[in-house]
């Protein structure tokens, strides 16, 4: 008794292969995506309607709304914020410090920060937000 097999070529072409790595690369990038996000700590910024992005290595002080200090995400205190932004200046007064100020920070204690900056030898100054939305 001889089985006999069909070698028949196939008609329609199999999509279930191609749709499986189709929704494991839409699972990648909704996955990679998410931690895009800038890490460090959590701010709530202003919203402004202008602004500008900056692209250069800077000096980031964060004042969250705890009252905790940061200058380039290594937490200080207020009265170790100048030291701390001279080692980072390196002598070079050109770069700018960016505060980073949670929207419910008082202004007194921005510019408190402002103050010990400036006294370090710090002349440019940006005040970081965020875009507004349409709502």
């Amino acid at each position: 008794m001889k089985l006999q097999s069909e070698n028949k070529l196939l008609t329609m072409f199999s999509f279930s292969g191609l749709t499986d790595i189709v929704f494991l690369l839409l699972i990648f990038f909704l996955l990679s995506s998410s931690f895009v996000v800038q890490p460090g700590i959590k701010v709530q910024l202003p919203k402004a309607e202008t602004g500008e992005t900056q692209t250069e290595k800077n000096i980031i002080v964060t004042l969250t709304e705890k009252g905790q200090l940061f200058v380039n995400d290594q937490q200080v205190s207020l009265e170790s914020l100048g030291q701390k932004l001279s080692a980072a200046l390196n002598n070079d007064n050109a770069k700018i410090v960016i505060i980073k100020a949670d929207k419910n920070v008082t202004l007194q204690n921005t510019v408190q920060v402002i103050d010990i900056a400036k006294a370090v030898g710090v002349t440019r100054f940006m005040i970081a937000t965020q875009p507004l939305t349409a709502q």
